[in-house]
């Protein structure tokens, strides 16, 4: 799902307007901007593992990316890989 993200306000007049304005407009863009970027921080998080393995150790797999999922045979156990944390085993 793409989001189209908002775009900032343009004031043309900025001497004209009261600061209060102005302030309430930046909140509702940065409002408008939050909202969509926790919606794909989720989206992300609820995303699938992005592959599969069968393998005797997870120590045979390369370069796994956050999300991989392998079942190690010689432990018999599944696990997944964590960014900045490693193979984790599933509970």
């Amino acid at each position: 799902m793409a989001f189209i993200y908002p775009e900032l306000p343009q004031f043309f007049n900025l001497d004209q307007m009261k600061s209060e304005d102005v302030y309430n407009e930046m909140i509702a863009y940065s409002g408008k901007l939050k909202f969509l970027l926790e919606q794909r921080d989720l989206q992300q998080e609820l995303a699938p593992a992005s592959r599969i393995y069968t393998v005797v150790s997870v120590t045979e797999i390369g370069r796994p990316q956050s999300g991989d999922v392998a079942f190690s045979a010689s432990v018999g156990k599944f696990k997944g890989y964590v960014s900045g944390t490693g193979w984790v085993d599933f509970n």
